[in-house]
């Protein structure tokens, strides 16, 4: 898997740094990289570090999730955003579903019945 993921990174970053028309070495410098670590980068035999992984994505304009492969739908844009729906089973989307109608006060007395639910289903 981890091999896999670092030659789908390496095509990626590959293709977005031939879009905008620049050399490995070009974007190793902006990156903050040795040019032959970026290259092994590029060619899946190296994996960044997470801030390398940042300053590339930035580098090359393209999102870190692209980088790694990770469609939209499999991850929300935010921690604030609800998961996406294809991983929740139908009766959890039919919940939220309703629940997002509802107002703050709504909501606040059904987290307090669930959290009863929950600690008598814990004996």
């Amino acid at each position: 898997m981890d091999e896999e993921l670092q030659r789908s990174l390496g095509e990626v970053a590959r293709a977005a740094r031939e879009r905008l028309g620049l050399t490995q070495a070009q974007v190793a410098q902006k990156v903050g990289l040795v040019p032959g670590v970026y290259g092994r980068i590029e060619r899946g035999d190296m994996m960044p570090s997470v801030p390398s992984l940042r300053r590339i994505s930035i580098v090359l304009g393209i999102s870190s999730d692209a980088l790694m492969g990770v469609s939209p739908s499999q991850v929300a844009a935010t921690v604030d955003e609800a998961p996406p729906a294809e991983n929740l089973s139908p009766e959890l989307r039919r919940i939220l579903h309703q629940l997002r109608t509802w107002t703050p006060k709504r909501l606040k007395v059904l987290s307090k019945v669930l959290t009863v639910l929950a600690s008598s289903f814990e004996d």
